[in-house]
């Protein structure tokens, strides 16, 4: 019952652009953010990506968040000091309760004008509502082509972690 109410409710919901989560976090690396190689330490990356996803699911469903997943937090290249990092995210599907977004953090040589992407990721948050329960929230209409082509897969990830979750939930019974 909860269930169909819960559905009942996220269809009410107005869809939103996915360009109204967007979020953007700029920042220098400093040495004590970095390891001995003078790379920013991963988790401080992921600490960045995960507060600027959370901002962009709160603006999306304009309720609290808590992050239940991450996946495919990919390193594609090191951010140096002395470089910018510029992490940006934006919600690129939902379910019911759950919000995806989409994060990537740039590096920017300040010298150079050169970006890259050093890291991509998604993480899921859950949204709640009265009581710290699960809340519907509002379907994403994405506009640009990067949004389209991550709304159009977003089902099928969120099939993927469903089976993770299930998976892991078998072995430990």
């Amino acid at each position: 019952m909860a269930d169909q109410h819960e559905q009942q409710a996220s269809q009410q919901l107005t869809a939103k652009p996915a360009s109204d989560s967007r979020t953007v976090l700029t920042d220098i690396v400093f040495p004590s953010d970095t390891n001995h190689l003078q790379t920013l330490f991963g988790g401080v990356v992921m600490e960045y990506m995960d507060k600027v996803a959370a901002i962009s699911a709160m603006r999306h469903s304009r309720t609290s968040v808590v992050t239940v997943s991450t996946d495919s937090i990919d390193f594609v290249a090191p951010i140096r000091v002395g470089e910018v990092i510029i992490v940006e995210s934006f919600v690129s599907w939902t379910h019911r309760t759950s919000i995806e977004v989409y994060v990537k953090a740039d590096t920017e040589n300040l010298k150079t004008g050169e970006r890259m992407t050093a890291v991509t990721a998604f993480f899921v948050f859950v949204a709640l509502g009265e009581g710290g329960k699960p809340t519907a929230v509002p379907g994403v209409v994405p506009g640009t082509d990067e949004e389209r082509s991550l709304f159009a897969t977003g089902e099928e990830r969120y099939r993927q972690r469903r089976k993770r979750m299930e998976d892991r939930k078998n072995k430990g019974s």
